[in-house]
């Protein structure tokens, strides 16, 4: 990996280049997906039928789309008892993190008026969740658990199965996480049926969930038809290192999430030059005994780097400014600098808390923000599958009180039907 010194001219160069990096042009992708969106508006199933005989190599008819209890029940076979009992042990810790996040309606009254919010959980929401090569239960937990804690009513999964074959640990998932629908499509052809309705499958008031680039601008072109989570790019941690630090324990990390795909970025930042060295050989030793060798390779060479910097100050100050979606804080002392952090997605202390650690099994989602904007956007949570209604009362006298404030205000809008209806309750 290219050792840097964060004072050297090439560090913004590569920095820019790096967190850039998901900023591919998807016009061609997106006039596709455009095609797809607008043909399941207007045909609904029968579009959605052919899209994935297309690209599933599956042939459905709409009575087929949903899975049923039977395949549900049938999945708890073709898996493990370990593997059913981590999947239940994770849930049962995402829900004890998540049900703390609940909030509540409250009001209060000043002078005769009640004003308030009414807090109410979303009706239905619909879950994306990769399938084929790519099968993630994690996700499912971590995706369903805080729609089910907030008090969805309907919570409907689709996820694609190629040649008509699923990861029984998926669905295993899914019913521990009382998911209530699941339809055997992908694509954006599911993200158009979600979002507009097809005869078999609701329309939805929020989409959640990774995928594809097909996936992510579908999700991004539907947006304002529904609600979505967020626009979700290539994974990304960001290592801030003493010399304290094991070099193994930096170098497994950094690997952990090189390996989720080509544009997967790993940074480490640490004020020991020896420490960088260490590390960067122990990459080159991990990396030759990975079975995804070369997905992880070509992360590591095209958006890995280290960088080397004066003192912790100057690291703290790198990881504000890409504002990673996972940050891990491997020093003697992580929470002397967890005061300072400002952007991340998530944050990891010490050198026992690896990322892999929220990814599976610690409570807290690990749907997170990517590509720095975890400057202005939070991991998933209950409060994304919640709405707030204001509560406003006011009693005659208080509106003969205000009435002239709120006419002045309408009259310097140049809305005179406003002030007129505080006016016209004036009469009587």
């Amino acid at each position: 990996m290219k050792i840097i010194n964060y004072k050297s001219s090439d560090f913004k160069k590569e920095i820019k280049r790096i967190i850039e990096r998901g900023d591919a042009d998807i016009s061609e992708i997106e006039s596709s997906v455009k095609k797809i969106l607008q043909d399941v508006r207007e045909r609904g199933d029968e579009a959605v039928i052919e899209y994935t005989k297309r690209f599933d190599g599956i042939s459905l008819k709409s009575s087929d789309m949903a899975i049923k209890k039977k395949e549900i029940k049938d999945a708890y076979s073709k898996t493990t008892k370990k593997n059913i009992e981590t999947l239940q042990y994770a849930a049962e810790r995402i829900k004890e993190f998540h049900k703390r996040q609940r909030f509540e309606s409250w009001s209060y009254e000043k002078d005769g008026i009640t004003l308030g919010q009414i807090v109410r959980p979303l009706s239905s929401v619909g879950m994306y969740v990769p399938g084929g090569k790519a099968s993630y239960p994690s996700t499912v937990l971590m995706n369903a658990i805080p729609a089910k804690t907030a008090g969805v009513e309907r919570l409907i999964m689709t996820v694609p199965t190629p040649k008509g074959e699923i990861d029984p640990n998926v669905l295993v998932a899914a019913d521990i996480a009382g998911i209530d629908e699941i339809y055997k499509i992908g694509g954006a052809q599911a993200i158009a049926a979600l979002a507009f309705g097809t005869k078999t499958i609701p329309k939805v008031d929020k989409i959640v969930g990774p995928g594809n680039i097909y996936v992510a601008v579908a999700k991004k072109l539907v947006f304002g038809y529904v609600d979505i989570d967020m626009i979700a790019g290539p994974s990304e941690i960001l290592i801030i290192a003493d010399e304290t630090a094991e070099p193994a324990f930096i170098a497994a990390d950094m690997l952990s999430q090189a390996e989720h795909d080509e544009r997967a970025s790993a940074i480490f930042v640490t004020s020991s030059k020896e420490t960088a060295e260490k590390v960067n050989k122990e990459i080159e030793k991990q990396l030759s005994e990975l079975k995804r060798k070369e997905i992880t390779r070509k992360s590591i060479d095209d958006y890995g780097i280290i960088v080397v910097v004066e003192d912790l100050n100057e690291a703290v100050k790198i990881a504000n400014e890409i504002a990673p979606e996972h940050l891990e804080l491997s020093v003697e002392n992580p929470d002397e600098l967890l005061g300072l952090i400002k952007n991340a997605g998530a944050i990891f202390l010490g050198l026992y808390t690896p990322e892999a650690v929220g990814d599976y099994i610690a409570g807290p989602s690990h749907t997170l923000p990517t590509g720095g904007t975890a400057r202005f956007f939070s991991p998933l949570s209950v409060e994304d599958f919640l709405k707030r209604m204001s509560i406003i009362s006011y009693p005659k006298d208080e509106l003969i009180a205000s009435a002239g404030n709120i006419e002045r205000i309408a009259e310097m809008e140049g809305l005179e039907a406003h002030a007129k209806s505080v006016r016209i309750r004036m009469k009587k």
